[in-house]
């Protein structure tokens, strides 16, 4: 049985609570507000992700994609970064503001002895609007466009039949699914202050008032999916 959530309503109010930060001094005084990075010291070394596969989406602001997806029972790692455009290293403050043609991304790491790689697609599809184009929620523009990358024709195939199953049991009525499923390329890491933000700062704005109740409504459409301690 498929589980979709349905789009949410944003209120008026959060027009302007995006995932943009406005300009560098907004950046360096979030860096500065951050919560002691106690996550960060328990991230696996580069070695040890090697023993397991990744995934790659985009589905809007990557501090809302990276908190939801951590959260997922047989995912190891999750980085926040930028992929699906041409450009080279590309910055926050280039693609925040749709100077680029990457989208906000997340790398996945997890064991497909716990998690296969179609669950992860559903975990995509059920966490997202994927109606809605060039958008999620408050945030518009293009970087933050709903994509499924593959690495490989399986991969491929997975995406496109469960959009297939998607359309065949009409989960969004009338709306067309919009969701770009394209081959991967290159996935650059965002900066580190961008790493586990949802974690590191539960007060901001943004966070609270958008993080959150979008992680909420994704652990309770997929109880079954979560790791035991997840927030």
């Amino acid at each position: 049985m498929i589980s979709v959530r349905t789009p949410f309503l944003i209120l008026l109010f959060l027009a302007s609570i995006s995932c943009q930060l406005k300009n560098k001094s907004d950046k360096q005084e979030v860096a500065q507000k951050e919560e002691p990075d106690t996550h960060m010291a328990t991230k696996l070394s580069a070695e040890q992700l090697q023993e397991y596969e990744t995934a790659y989406f985009a589905s809007g602001c990557f501090w809302c994609v990276e908190a939801i997806f951590e959260s997922v029972k047989g995912v190891k790692e999750v980085y926040s970064g930028y992929s699906g455009g041409s450009e080279k290293n590309p910055t926050y403050e280039e693609v925040s503001y749709g100077r680029t043609s990457h989208a906000e991304a997340v790398e996945v790491y997890y064991d497909p002895n716990v998690i296969s790689f179609r669950q992860l697609v559903q975990v995509f599809f059920g966490s997202h609007d994927p109606t809605t184009l060039n958008r999620q929620g408050p945030d518009k523009g293009t970087q933050y466009r709903s994509i499924a990358f593959y690495k490989n024709d399986k991969e491929k195939k997975i995406i496109q039949d469960y959009i297939d199953l998607l359309k065949t049991e009409n989960a969004y009525g009338d709306r067309t699914i919009v969701t770009e499923v394209t081959p991967f390329k290159k996935f650059y890491m965002a900066e580190e202050y961008h790493q586990d933000y949802e974690k590191r700062n539960p007060n901001n704005s943004y966070i609270r008032n958008v993080s959150i109740p979008r992680l909420n409504r994704f652990k309770e459409n997929f109880k079954s999916y979560l790791k035991e301690d997840a927030h």
